[in-house]
This record gives C-alpha cells, structure tokens and sequence, in this order.
C-alpha cells in the first residue's frame, strides 16, 4: 500500500499528464448534469453526449420530461444502455423533484440519493462538478486505479475506495482528484492494454510491475520455444 507522500507524488503526477481533467458529459446546469449522470451508468460518457443535445433541446424543465408518455422518452434515449428502466427513474425523478424540491436538484447528496436512479456515485458527481463541493466520487476508472495503484486494497468496496481516499487525499483537491484519476484511468491504464512500459508511475505501481514481470516472462518463454 501506498503512503501519503507516495500518494501525494502518485495524484501531482497524474494531474500533470491530465492538466485539464473535466466531467466529460456536456451540460447546462444542475438538472441536465443530473439526468445526463443517470444516463451514463454501465455507458460511456461519449454516447450519451450524442444522445443529450437533442433531449437537453426537447426536455428543458422536470415539468417537460412528464409531459410525454414513457414510451416518447423511451425512444428519446433508446440508444443507451438499460434506457428503459432509466425513461422510468427519469420520470420517476422530476416527479420527486416537483412534489418535494420545488422542482431543483438539491445540494446536499444525502437528499440527492433519495431521488429515483440517483446511487452514491451520481450524487457524489451532481455535488462536486454542479455546485462545486468537495466529494469524490467512485466509477470504474477510479476504482480500478486505485486499487492497481496500492492506495486501496484489491478486496475494498466502492465504499471503502471512497472513504479511503477522502482520508488520504485533501478536502480541496478532492474535486480534481476524482476528474484525474477518472481521466488517468479511460485514456492511460485502461481496463484493457494498459499503457505500463510508457507509465511515469511504474516504480510505484504493483499492478504494473506484475504486468511487465509476466510480459518479459512470456516473452522469454517464446523465445525459447522458437529456438529449440
């Protein structure tokens, strides 16, 4: 497991490979970042970005997306994964919006959890990148880096990742910390063929160094089946 300093080196690195790390899905204001972040569970961010300009034109309040049958909204987004079940916890959602938050996304995540398709996760997302308060939140990426990296154990839950990292990360970087490592994960140590020989952080990364130990391994091995 990593310590603080070597975190700390670990996350400056990173943000220097990744200086502008952002939220990647395209939107306005609270309620678009919202339903946008709903969409985007089990899908890639660049597919709902196709999906999103077009319902963002269509649907602009939580009054408009219940004004159409389910089925309307179910065409609406059909291309997205699970895009029945997320239609329903849209409209689900601007229900609950209306009947008890006078129709605006609510600030605090604890409330924000409480809506309809809106997990741990999301919340965490809609707080930080919406209102700008310090929480980090904990997809595929950041999990999966974390953990190859040693600052969380392999056997930790999305949970223990997140408390994990909010006691070992500042409170003020945690907003940026959740943009890089999410940044580091989708476009340098991929699920798939992560890019370890290149990776400025190999000295410190197990993960990585099991991987280059098993690459050479093989590599000796069919070199010796090819000269025998």
């Amino acid at each position: 497991m990593l310590n603080k300093s070597q975190i700390a080196y670990c996350l400056e690195t990173i943000g220097t490979m990744f200086p502008d790390a952002h939220c990647e899905l395209n939107h306005s204001n609270p309620f678009e970042l919202t339903i946008a972040v709903l969409l985007s569970a089990q899908c890639t961010d660049a597919l709902v970005n196709k999906v999103t300009p077009g319902l963002f034109e269509k649907y602009k309040t939580p009054e408009d997306y219940l004004k159409v049958p389910l089925e309307e909204l179910q065409d609406d987004i059909r291309s997205i994964g699970l895009y029945r079940n997320k239609a329903k916890n849209i409209q689900k959602l601007c229900e609950l919006l209306l009947n008890e938050y006078s129709g605006k996304v609510p600030e605090d995540r604890d409330e924000l959890t409480k809506l309809p398709g809106v997990g741990r996760k999301t919340a965490n997302v809609v707080v930080s990148v919406a209102f700008g308060l310090p929480a980090i939140a904990v997809d595929t990426h950041v999990e999966r880096v974390s953990k190859r990296l040693g600052i969380c154990k392999w056997k930790d839950s999305v949970l223990q990742v997140e408390e994990t990292l909010m006691k070992k990360v500042p409170k003020e970087e945690w907003g940026v910390t959740h943009h890089r490592l999410i940044f580091f994960g989708r476009y340098h140590c991929k699920a798939q063929s992560p890019k370890c020989p290149e990776c400025p952080l190999l000295e410190l990364c197990r993960e990585g160094q099991k991987r280059m130990k098993l690459k050479a391994k093989k590599a000796v091995t069919r070199s010796d089946a090819k000269h025998s």
